[in-house]
């Protein structure tokens, strides 16, 4: 189970980090860019096929853009904060993965919400992208409460008795209301 659990962590880091750097380029590249990332057809086609959906106009496009580069800039910090808290378990202390898995949240709703208008426009390498990128994002979900339940059952494993002990008096006879 050991070897188990640090493959899993491993994974865990390796899913993080290629979202910190994918993730990262991308919202870098749209945030930088004079059109928000609107000027690369192929990346941009979502933001097209959602804003087509709502009736944007081009200045909805772009908002809607800018919103996006935002959104996965921010997941790409939140996985490089993660990835730093790993690093940091090795010096001392316990990861915590609830910030990934908020991420990682976010990285399934805007993989399903990119993967619909691919699917409409019949364009398979964006379908692939993201489906891969929400499969990715499902493994990591799926070990991060495999690490999660592994973690409390250590923990439950051993009960304190000192404090079951501390809370009664010594001699005090047990409760039972009906004798």
């Amino acid at each position: 189970m050991r070897m188990l659990f640090g493959a899993a962590v491993a994974v865990i880091m390796g899913v993080a980090l290629y979202f910190t750097l994918v993730w990262g380029y991308d919202g870098l590249r749209m945030l930088t860019s004079p059109s928000y990332g609107l000027d690369d057809v192929w990346r941009s086609q979502f933001v097209f096929g959602i804003g087509s959906l709502f009736g944007l106009g081009p200045i909805g496009l772009i908002k809607l853009a800018a919103f996006f580069g935002a959104v996965k800039l921010a997941v790409a910090c939140i996985c490089a904060v993660h990835v730093l808290d790993r690093l940091r378990v090795f010096v001392a202390g316990k990861a915590d993965s609830e910030i990934l898995e908020g991420g990682l949240i976010l990285i399934v709703v805007i993989s399903i919400v990119s993967v619909g208008p691919a699917v409409w426009s019949q364009n398979a390498d964006l379908v692939r992208e993201s489906t891969i990128q929400l499969m990715l994002a499902a493994v990591a979900t799926a070990l991060c409460l495999v690490e999660r339940s592994y973690g409390h059952s250590a923990e439950e494993a051993k009960p304190d008795l000192n404090v079951e002990l501390a809370a009664t008096p010594r001699g005090a006879p047990w409760y039972s209301p009906f004798r």
